[in-house]
């Protein structure tokens, strides 16, 4: 007995990113999959790789998500990794002074649902409370749109009369750390979205979710098995180097010589790659791709440290006025690897927006991180460092800067068959997890309604609480 041929129409994706990946998981019932990835696992940024001295998987940098990524979360549940994330209710800061103020909601509805947590923030004097709750409200009425002429975010509170202690102690630590760039560069638009949609629309939003194990396990085994029962292929190590559309259908040339020639091709690089594969003619048809090409990255550094007994006793917190911003204790049980070294206790330090560490000497910025850490936990003052490793991710997002949303381009290009996706396309969203499924599975939106087969795969936003839908109007 002989199977049937597929007939099912098929779609090339080109990259492994979490883009490529929410396309491929969209499109795998509907059409014959076939995914290439120039590196060795899947993921993307949100990638793993192995520690010679320790023998651990660890991330680049600590990535989590929000209760306000709904379309993660599908992602997520679609796949069956939904439970490898573990839910943060209260976010812990300590402030200058090594205080500690929890961020959790109360009974009130949104968005008053954080005011008790936010009044307890003691780092924060009380004329800053008021000044910074005056702010917020502003941010959430506010009716502007992104263009070049717009301020950025910093620009803004300063109008808005917030005080340099304020910015540092509050907005920067809120917003740096969500849209991995510095306050004089990101667009007002963007830090908004942070804030409304993050904090205030919604009591679940502002949620966090830790993945419990490594990304690369994460978007890993469980992932592959997904693919493998839908029939979806996957080529790691397939680099793309030519994408063109002779005589009217994609053509997609792989390093090692491969030409596949699909009905619909998605490009799912970043955004400063783009232009290296994209075929001249293509590009002349698309003049948003010479603009996308010059905006700038924002670098997001990981300092991963390894001591020989536990420093904190928390699980995580997000650090006031200091170079470091979030710290994340990874639950590793110690132990002796191959080399008869102790793993020792693992946290991992994560630094975003991380320009003013170019160029300084590692060992100087790991000592500083070290102290700030030993002026919080006694216990981290103590303790000896075993090993550590500093990974600097210099592309980790696109700039925010404003009027960037003018030049982001839709999923579904003016050339028939050919797609993009990526955080850095028009999502509505800053450069998240959350950005790059929503462009994976706009561009597969747009690829069944090509086919004649329209259907909605993204998932709606939380929704608004009764009292923000009469403020908010």
């Amino acid at each position: 007995m002989t199977s049937q041929p597929d007939e099912r129409p098929q779609v090339a994706i080109v990259g492994g990113g979490l883009a490529g990946l929410a396309a491929a998981v969209a499109l795998a019932d509907d059409c014959r999959v076939e995914l290439v990835e120039s590196r060795r696992s899947l993921g993307g940024r949100a990638g793993s790789f192995r520690d010679p001295t320790t023998g651990e998987s660890i991330d680049h940098c600590q990535h989590v998500s929000m209760r306000c990524c709904t379309n993660l979360a599908d992602f997520s549940r679609r796949v069956g990794i939904d439970g490898l994330f573990r839910r943060v209710d209260a976010l812990h800061f300590i402030g200058p002074d090594g205080q500690r103020s929890d961020l959790a909601a109360g009974m009130l509805p949104a968005p008053l649902h954080l005011a008790g947590a936010f009044w307890g923030l003691k780092f924060l004097s009380i004329g800053e409370r008021f000044g910074v709750a005056r702010a917020i409200w502003h941010l959430l009425r506010l009716r502007e749109t992104d263009d070049e002429t717009s301020p950025t975010i910093g620009a803004w509170l300063r109008r808005q009369g917030q005080s340099a202690r304020a910015i540092e102690l509050f907005w920067n630590v809120v917003l740096v750390s969500a849209l991995a760039e510095d306050l004089d560069r990101a667009s007002l638009s963007a830090a908004r979205k942070v804030i409304v949609d993050g904090f205030l629309t919604n009591r679940e939003a502002y949620v966090v979710e830790v993945p419990r194990v490594p990304l690369g396990e994460l978007y890993g085994d469980a992932l592959l098995r997904w693919f493998a029962e839908r029939g979806v292929a996957v080529h790691f190590n397939a680099a793309a180097r030519h994408v063109s559309h002779p005589d009217g259908r994609p053509q997609l040339l792989l390093d090692d010589g491969r030409q596949i020639r699909p009905d619909h091709l998605i490009v799912a690089m970043p955004w400063h790659k783009l232009h290296d594969v994209i075929d001249a003619e293509l590009a002349g048809r698309w003049p948003w791709l010479e603009e996308v090409d010059a905006v700038a990255a924002s670098p997001i550094t990981g300092v991963h440290l390894w001591f020989d007994r536990p420093i904190m006793p928390l699980d995580h917190a997000v650090l006031v006025g200091r170079l470091c911003q979030w710290v994340f204790r990874r639950d590793v049980t110690p132990t002796v690897n191959a080399a008869d070294v102790p793993a020792g206790h693992y946290y991992q330090v994560v630094i975003s927006a991380s320009r003013n560490l170019a160029g300084r000497n590692r060992d100087d910025v790991i000592a500083e991180v070290c102290r700030e850490l030993a002026a919080i936990w006694p216990a981290a003052a103590q303790a000896m460092l075993l090993h550590s490793r500093m990974v600097t991710e210099h592309a980790a997002v696109f700039s925010t800067r404003p009027g960037l949303e003018r030049i982001r381009p839709a999923q579904q290009t003016v050339t028939h068959g050919i797609h993009v996706a990526g955080d850095w396309t028009r999502t509505g969203w800053p450069a998240t997890m959350e950005g790059a499924v929503r462009s994976g599975y706009l561009a597969a939106e747009g690829v069944l309604r090509c086919l004649g087969r329209p259907r909605r795969i993204l998932v709606d936003e939380l929704p608004h609480s009764w009292l923000v839908r009469k403020l908010v109007r």
